[in-house]
């Protein structure tokens, strides 16, 4: 049964792209989105709620002009701490022995392809939360084996967001509801930012 759920997960990720680029061609204009971003997790759990910051990457392609199916991958692997003093507020990034990995995947609704759009969307995945000490790299890896081990929750991700484009090139700010399941649903707001390429 895991060889068939394996097997029908690998097809869908071979097949869609194919079929969402054919799309595309036809209609013209751009077909494929490339970014990167900087990720900021606030975990409600808490109190105080916890504050994480990390890197991501998402990649899109063209089902219409106005939707796209758009997967993305984010890791936090830092904790943000802020403190308010009377002469102002200090925000401080440390090494976390928490890393949190975020993988998701679904829908992106935008208005048009013109230099600037207001989108909106809906993705569901997985969450993973993992304990260590290790370096950035050598905790991702560790962090995807945990996935691979079912040490992930089931997350749903409503967001929305601008992107402003001069050519190919352009920014992408994004908000959201990032909410995994762990006894309940756990809402957490999950702010994102960073370079799009669009071709």
């Amino acid at each position: 049964m895991k060889r068939l759920v394996v097997s029908a997960i690998l097809v869908f990720c071979f097949t869609t792209p194919r079929f969402t680029f054919a799309q595309a061609l036809k209609e013209g204009g751009d077909h494929v989105e490339v970014g990167a971003f900087a990720d900021y997790f606030r975990v409600d759990r808490t109190n105080p709620s916890l504050n994480y910051a990390g890197l991501g990457g998402r990649l899109a392609f063209n089902v219409r002009r106005s939707v796209q199916l758009e997967a993305e991958m984010a890791y936090d692997f830092d904790r943000n701490y802020s403190n308010i003093f009377t002469n102002g507020v200090t925000d401080e990034l440390v090494p976390s022995k928490t890393h949190v990995l975020h993988g998701l995947f679904g829908p992106k609704f935008q208005t048009g392809s013109g230099p600037l759009r207001l989108f909106v969307t809906g993705k569901v995945g997985v969450i993973s939360f993992t304990t260590n000490s290790q370096n950035v790299p050598a905790g991702f890896k560790s962090a995807l084996g945990a996935v691979g081990n079912g040490d992930a929750k089931f997350a749903v991700y409503p967001g929305g967001g601008v992107e402003g484009f001069v050519g190919p090139v352009g920014l992408r700010l994004e908000v959201g509801d990032d909410i995994f399941f762990d006894n309940g649903a756990r809402h957490n707001l999950r702010v994102s930012f960073g370079p799009t390429f669009r071709f």
